[in-house]
């Protein structure tokens, strides 16, 4: 997963910039990453959309501290929007810089925010799959006044500045911009009288708790989408999205590569010697696995289909052993003779591979003697 980048250095300005030199260096990337001037290009929209991130966080006074003090982690949980497109930019920031050479964007009720969550979960769940009530705070439709911002018994009144429009057309030299009515906020209307509960806004914060299916095989990074799940949107409009950003525990017994696990079994000398059966862990409990004779610590071990489901669906990953053999501290008695009677017997029964270690050995220090003829002490 692509780490982000500091969004100090997306807007291009200090750690210690003013609000309103946040806003004008977001303004101007706005417009130098616009979609009008960059037709057909994916790299400038994603720009685009980043300098929207970043400006959403440095403008708000409580997500900066958070920002500054804890980087991009001290987030998590703030309801920081996912643009996931540049309308969503345009639904958020559209009255900031408006829209390039007159071109009329799509207009009305505007669709409630995307939301994204941390889920965390452990290795086991990630493998089986497993489902999380979460409880979010987000905003939903006022009740009393039906998410049209008036209060009972009045409605709103034709803005006269666009005419009902929401939008009002500026020229500048040869450029038309499009920008969202200040007076009625895009909306079209005017309230005159705003519902209490809500000030006129339509929506009201309150926490809502959800079932979150997550299926076998995710890792750090999967985003489970909720459709439907995120904010309110305005009268008309429909809601966001909410995204479940997964964040799978370490393990203590398994490391995990992609879909294949892997896991470290001490052995003892007399098992790496004589071959044999061993107990291997693995995410549905331990199992029996035999080994040939003459393994060597570090080696590792495939056996097939026991790693992580794919997530994708497709063949299971497989769990990886190596099997590291564990040197003796304490020595009883009988276990000290057997090993010195062991140690006489590789004195006197040399194997090819020691043996021509020794013969490379020799090899080294006779190239090494000096040249006085005495001979280096080993």
């Amino acid at each position: 997963m692509a780490s982000r980048r500091d969004y100090y250095e997306v807007l291009g300005v200090e750690r210690d910039a003013e609000d309103e030199d946040i806003k004008r260096a977001y303004r101007k990337l706005a417009m130098q990453h616009h979609p009008d001037r960059n037709v057909g290009d994916p790299e400038a929209e994603e720009k685009f959309k980043e300098a929207a991130e970043a400006y959403e966080v440095l403008r708000d006074g409580d997500k900066r501290r958070r920002y500054d003090r804890y980087g991009h982690a001290g987030l998590e949980g703030l309801n920081v929007p996912h643009f996931n497109n540049a309308q969503s930019v345009f639904d958020l920031f559209g009255d900031i810089f408006g829209d390039l050479f007159g071109q009329s964007r799509q207009r009305g009720p505007m669709a409630g925010r995307d939301l994204e969550i941390v889920l965390d979960i452990d290795l086991i769940a990630a493998a089986r799959g497993t489902i999380k009530n979460i409880t979010i705070p987000r905003e939903e439709v006022c009740a009393d006044c039906s998410g049209d911002g008036c209060e009972r018994g009045t409605s709103p009144t034709i803005c006269r500045r666009c005419n009902g429009h929401g939008v009002v057309v500026q020229s500048q030299g040869f450029f038309r911009m499009q920008q969202t009515c200040r007076a009625c906020g895009g909306r079209g209307a005017i309230i005159t009288d705003p519902c209490p509960t809500c000030q006129g806004r339509g929506r009201v914060v309150a926490r809502r708790t959800l079932e979150v299916s997550i299926p076998p095989g995710v890792d750090t990074g999967t985003r489970v989408r909720m459709p439907g799940e995120g904010e309110a949107g305005q009268l008309g409009a429909p809601r966001g999205d909410l995204f479940c950003l997964i964040r799978v525990a370490e393990h203590a017994l398994f490391q995990r590569d992609g879909i294949h696990l892997v896991c470290q079994v001490p052995i003892t000398f007399s098992k790496a010697a004589l071959g044999g059966d061993i107990e291997v862990p693995t995410l549905g409990g331990s199992l029996m696995h035999g080994l040939k004779a003459g393994i060597q610590t570090g080696e590792v071990v495939r056996i097939v289909g026991q790693g992580m489901p794919s997530l994708r669906g497709g063949k299971r990953g497989d769990l990886l052993v190596q099997v590291i053999v564990e040197t003796p501290r304490h020595l009883t008695k009988r276990q000290e003779e057997l090993f010195r009677e062991l140690a006489e017997i590789d004195q006197k029964n040399v194997s090819p591979e020691r043996k021509s270690f020794l013969e490379k050995l020799r090899g080294f220090f006779a190239a090494e003697a000096p040249e006085d003829g005495r001979q280096p002490s080993v």
